[in-house]
């Protein structure tokens, strides 16, 4: 009876770690998007991100992308800390990884810092790209055009949330002055 009554009392204990442990299983970050890099280079403003400490409080920021001679991606990051300062840009290049569709890319700053990039989905039309990383800390909201309707927004983080992001995560990114402090932005 003794031991009835020390499973009745762990019982509850016990279902709450195997729940909470089969909540954090969310399965590799994966995508099948089919990616044509000649359409894909270019220039894509940042609509939204996951902040960290590089982009935190940035605005007007763009990548802009083009192939160089290797078939690797050179990146320039282009951003301002308000929009009364100047333009300031970071360089790195993307490594296309092989067999990935071209939506997988390894990013070389410095030649030191490596971060995985994960198209995990383009606009038919390549008028937006869903940005991820495998931990699924960071992701980016990009559109070729540096102002999006909050209708197609809303839509794109509904397609965040289905590979597991927690979408309130994302802060839009001030392309405008007018944005600066608005609910939502950084």
């Amino acid at each position: 009876m003794r031991l009835h009554s020390i499973l009745r009392q762990l019982l509850p204990s016990l279902l709450l770690v195997a729940c909470a442990s089969e909540a954090g299983k969310i399965p590799p970050l994966a995508t099948h998007a089919q990616i044509d890099l000649g359409r894909y280079m270019g220039t894509w403003y940042v609509i939204a991100n996951v902040p960290y400490f590089g982009e935190r409080g940035n605005v007007a920021s763009k990548d802009v992308y083009a192939l160089d001679a290797g078939g690797n991606v050179a990146t320039t990051y282009v951003y301002r800390k308000s929009f009364d300062t100047a333009e300031r840009t970071l360089s790195s290049v993307g490594i296309v990884q092989p067999q990935s569709d071209n939506a997988r890319w390894v990013v070389r700053f410095f030649w030191l810092l490596r971060a995985d990039y994960l198209v995990l989905e383009v606009a038919p039309d390549y008028s937006w790209a869903l940005i991820g990383q495998p931990s699924r800390k960071l992701g980016w909201v990009l559109a070729r055009a540096p102002d999006m309707r909050d209708e197609t927004y809303l839509a794109l983080l509904r397609k965040f949330e289905g590979y597991g992001y927690r979408t309130d995560a994302f802060k839009r990114v001030a392309q405008f002055p007018a944005q600066v402090g608005r609910e939502g932005f950084q």
